[in-house]
């Protein structure tokens, strides 16, 4: 093992127990700042949940998901037409990383959130694709699944 990895090592484990003074990334992101208005606080989680109709934390960007599970969700958006949602990139922040994970109790990314109450991973939103409930939920919020269409085009060939 060479010095330079060694030493990397030793910094990790000592990163990893902490330091006087410094909070640990879990702590800050559940109290968020002082103030508890960090981005990975309840608080400021809600905000975002919130803030639109359909609201994704993923790695990466719709454009550019930076993992394969990210990609399926976005892929099933895409298929359903549904164009107009936010998504939050986590590897961008993590303390809103951990704080979504905090906040919906579910240990993985993506999350997918549907008015304000969380719908699940990318296995929930397949499976929700597959048996037509995401047809469904998305008539809820007053969005027109793009499979309709399709099937009515099919029906006329």
């Amino acid at each position: 093992m060479s010095r330079a990895l060694r030493a990397a090592l030793r910094l990790g484990a000592w990163a990893a127990r902490g330091r006087p003074g410094r909070r640990h990334l879990s702590e800050a992101a559940e109290g968020g700042g002082a103030d508890g208005g960090g981005s990975g606080s309840r608080e400021a989680v809600e905000r975002l949940v919130r803030e639109h109709p359909v609201v994704v934390f993923m790695k990466g960007s719709p454009a550019q998901p930076l993992c394969g599970f990210s990609n399926a969700v976005v892929q099933i958006l895409r298929l359903h037409g549904v164009e107009d949602y936010r998504a939050h990139d986590v590897l961008q922040d993590p303390a809103l990383r951990q704080g979504i994970k905090n906040y919906s109790n579910w240990p993985t990314i993506p999350q997918v959130y549907l008015n304000g109450e969380f719908v699940g991973g990318c296995d929930i939103l397949l499976q929700m694709h597959q048996n037509g409930d995401l047809v469904e939920e998305l008539k809820k919020l007053g969005i027109r699944s793009a499979l309709l269409d399709t099937e009515k085009d099919q029906e006329k060939k």
